[in-house]
């Protein structure tokens, strides 16, 4: 039997509630937004659009779809029947009650045809991801990350310790539910099923792809670029496909929530900063499970050891702003054609903080070096910032900037 992991989102789904007619949980196949919607909405009816007799219906007669399942209810795979938009705006605006419908789909919001058209000001949006360090900790805090003195006070009052050995361990096995709940499932076999299982039903619904294994080629290429600047050319060349198509390819990734793309930081005076995003894999067992990457111990001596740990690091970051319902996080990097580098800039209040991830224990002064671009850029404000590496302790190591241990974030 499982034990249910609370969520740090639930908090968030009660407050959106309480604020919208609608709620709409978005997130990437099996990372619990069922489970977790089920646990905050126990006592009202559920329909799942899986069902093919339902999803017909909500299909064919949306007009009378809500006689048969009335409100409130919880509607499970939404984006299959984008027809019951319309009927949950016509709903709210007639009867004007807060938390009738409760959604969850596997698509990211600006592909589910009608939310934007039919439900603005009515609906309420959240991300659900794998689960976060805190969240298997059973830490309460779900401040989101920002590397301030009040920050880090706060969260020091919720500190676990996490061996070195674990951290690699999470970052090999990913922050799949079933996978964290389940230490003796077959990583292997999970990940195959995933893949087969997200390329057959969400690709599908999202796009014509004729060729699922240059498509599943596709997902590998871009496993193994997490990390860096977004290449279509490179991506494309690899795979044997157009550069269109590759552009059109990872746009699904990103629909699914399987890819993040983080923006370059750029105000009208950094004119150096380059323009293209940088590619981030979400899950780092999905990313380490394409790359074949087989054991924790072999990407943690790999190649592709930093690009891991950077990736984790940014998941880590972005779970814990999507959790608390920012659905855009003010998160970006900053490179310049001279290839200076901040690996992660949060921007709070006009404010810039950096970070730099470093996957060593021993960070040095110079991995901070890149910080003093900030200061140049005139109208902005520089916080303190850090380094997030496998340290054991949160020290200061260069005037308001700290050496930032993982189980801080």
């Amino acid at each position: 039997m499982n034990t249910y992991i609370k969520r740090h989102a639930e908090a968030t789904v009660e407050k959106l509630s309480k604020m919208f007619g609608a709620v709409l949980v978005a997130g990437p196949r099996q990372v619990g937004k069922t489970t977790m919607l089920q646990k905050v909405t126990q006592n009202i009816n559920y329909v799942t659009l899986d069902d093919i007799l339902i999803r017909t219906a909500a299909q064919e007669q949306s007009g009378t779809f809500f006689k048969d399942n009335p409100p409130p209810v919880f509607i499970d795979e939404i984006q299959k029947a984008p027809e019951l938009f319309p009927q949950i705006k016509m709903y709210i605006d007639r009867e004007h009650k807060k938390g009738q419908f409760f959604m969850c789909g596997s698509q990211q919001f600006q592909m589910m045809k009608g939310v934007s058209e039919s439900l603005s000001g009515r609906i309420g949006l959240l991300t659900l991801l794998g689960f976060s360090i805190r969240e298997r900790y059973g830490i309460a805090d779900d401040t989101p990350f920002i590397p301030t003195d009040e920050y880090f006070s706060e969260r020091k009052n919720h500190i676990k310790d996490i061996p070195y050995d674990n951290v690699w361990k999470m970052i090999h096995r990913g922050s799949m539910p079933e996978l964290c709940n389940q230490p003796d499932y077959d990583w292997q076999m999970f990940y195959a099923a995933y893949v087969r299982t997200y390329i057959e039903r969400d690709v599908r619904d999202l796009t014509e792809i004729g060729d699922t294994v240059k498509f599943a080629k596709f997902m590998t290429a871009t496993a193994a670029s997490t990390g860096q600047l977004v290449n279509l050319a490179s991506l494309a060349r690899d795979v044997g496909i157009s550069q269109p198509t590759a552009e059109r390819w990872l746009s699904i990734l990103v629909a699914s929530n399987i890819v993040y793309l983080l923006k370059p930081y750029a105000n009208n005076i950094t004119k150096r900063a380059i323009k293209t995003p940088k590619l981030y894999f979400l899950d780092t067992g999905l990313a380490a499970y394409l790359t074949r990457w087989n054991t924790a111990d072999v990407l943690k001596n790999g190649a592709m050891a930093g690009a891991f740990f950077e990736s984790f690091v940014i998941s880590e970051i972005i779970k814990s702003y999507y959790n608390k319902g920012i659905v855009e996080p003010p998160l970006y990097f900053y490179r310049d054609k001279e290839m200076n580098e901040i690996d992660l800039l949060i921007e709070d209040g006009g404010v810039l903080y950096p970070l730099e991830m470093k996957k060593h224990a021993d960070p040095k002064k110079s991995d901070m070096d890149a910080f003093d671009l900030i200061d140049k850029i005139p109208s902005v404000k520089r916080g303190p910032g850090g380094v997030v590496c496998l340290y054991d302790k949160l020290i200061t190591l260069k005037g308001n900037d700290k050496v930032i241990p993982i189980q801080y974030l």
